[in-house]
């Protein structure tokens, strides 16, 4: 076996989703999505600690877009439009290999208790990093959390619409709709 492979990373997680699909997460070995891969056990793990890991392999890219977004918004940016900015940053890194793990990846963590936790504490990460971006802005701070939920929840409701089969449209343009129906029903609530 060859000493470097290129993409391991990605070989690493598109091997463990199909196979914590097939054969369940508890029951899947680091092992197995090593050789899944065509890659080493050691080489596993100089990508991820554990194989819990291999499931928010794009956390920090995602949480690194979101907040590039938002501080590359105009200066008289709303703390909204800034969000807006960040979602369509993020959207517009998200490939088409994005858009078909993601169904395995959703069905894998639907599966545990325990992963639906790591997921929850995801999104509250993407959340924190962006109202700091937003703070780092001027943006006091419950003005900041609150665009930075509005966020994270318009990006989960796109990102749920984008990798359905039916999907024709792009994911920064249903991001920028679920953000503004929010802002709307926001307004709607009194």
């Amino acid at each position: 076996m060859p000493r470097w492979e290129p993409d391991a990373r990605i070989r690493l997680v598109a091997s463990a989703l199909h196979l914590f699909s097939e054969q369940g997460y508890d029951r899947t070995t680091v092992a197995e999505i090593a050789e899944r891969a065509g890659l080493t056990k050691s080489t596993f793990f100089r990508y991820f600690p554990d194989k819990r890991e291999v499931l928010a392999a794009g956390q920090e890219t995602l949480s690194r877009l979101l907040v590039e977004g938002i501080a590359a918004a105009p200066p008289d940016a709303t703390p909204l439009a800034a969000v807006a900015d960040g979602l369509e940053r993020a959207a517009g890194e998200m490939t088409p290999l994005n858009r078909a793990l993601a169904p395995r990846l959703k069905a894998v963590i639907a599966t545990s208790t325990e992963l639906q936790e790591r997921d929850a504490l995801k999104q509250v990460g993407l959340a924190a990093a962006m109202a700091e971006a937003l703070r780092a802005r001027g943006v006091p701070e419950r003005a900041a959390a609150l665009a930075a939920e509005l966020g994270v929840l318009a990006f989960k409701e796109a990102f749920a619409e984008w990798i359905a089969a039916d999907n024709g449209r792009a994911l920064g343009e249903l991001a920028r709709a679920a953000l503004d129906d929010l802002r709307t029903a926001a307004t709607e609530i009194g």
